[in-house]
Parts: C-alpha cells; sequence; structure tokens
C-alpha cells in the first residue's frame, strides 16, 4: 500500500545474504515529501535508503518523523542540519508498552493513522 500509492517511491536495501537490511518510502505530502517508514539494521544503512529517497527530489522539503530513543537516528537527523517542526509523546496505559526495535527504527510510519 504506502509503495503503490501515486507518488510514492520505495528502496529497500539488502545485505550480501540477499536479506532485507532496510527499506524506506517516500510520498507527497501536502508541502514537500513525508520520508517513512525508513527501518533498518544501523545508521549507515538508514543513511544510504534516506540519500536514495531524496535523491530524486531535487531540493524540495521533506520531512522525517524519528523516535528519540533511537540516538543513532538523532545523529542522523542533526548531521543532516534538520530541523523539529513539532514533537509528539509516545503515551501508554498501565499496561507495559509494546516494545518495538526503535534502534531499528530511523523514520515512523505514519502519525495520521490510528
Amino acid at each position: 500500500c504506502w509503495i503503490g500509492q501515486k507518488g510514492h517511491y520505495g528502496l529497500a536495501q539488502l545485505d550480501p545474504d540477499g536479506k532485507i537490511a532496510g527499506y524506506g518510502v517516500r510520498r507527497v505530502c501536502r508541502t514537500g515529501h513525508k520520508i517513512g517508514p525508513l527501518f533498518a539494521r544501523d545508521r549507515q544503512t538508514a543513511e544510504k535508503i534516506l540519500d536514495g529517497l531524496v535523491a530524486g527530489i531535487s531540493g524540495e522539503p521533506f520531512y522525517l518523523d524519528i523516535p528519540v530513543p533511537n540516538t543513532a537516528a538523532v545523529a542522523l537527523v542533526q548531521d543532516w542540519k534538520m530541523k523539529p517542526v513539532f514533537y509528539t509523546a509516545r503515551l501508554y496505559s498501565t499496561r507495559d508498552p509494546v516494545l518495538l526495535p526503535l534502534d531499528e527504527i530511523f523514520g515512523v510510519t505514519t502519525f495520521e493513522l490510528g
């Protein structure tokens, strides 16, 4: 669904064994482009995918929502000189939170659903 929509563009990076090491999607939004999801095993893979996703938009603005607990994602956006537009918080009820591999999430899929 994310890749097949008009104006969406997806990339994947394979490891030497041919397994997916990461993938990401760029989609058109009201102003510019939204990057997400951007999932990768490590920062190097995430940055390679991000490079490919933004290569086709020629200086147009793009947005990437990162989970702050992923310190590699924070370093990535700082190195790219990206600026915060807004902040969100993940809130939990009294139940234990769902444990996600936050160190592999470099771009949240979407805040618009849910």
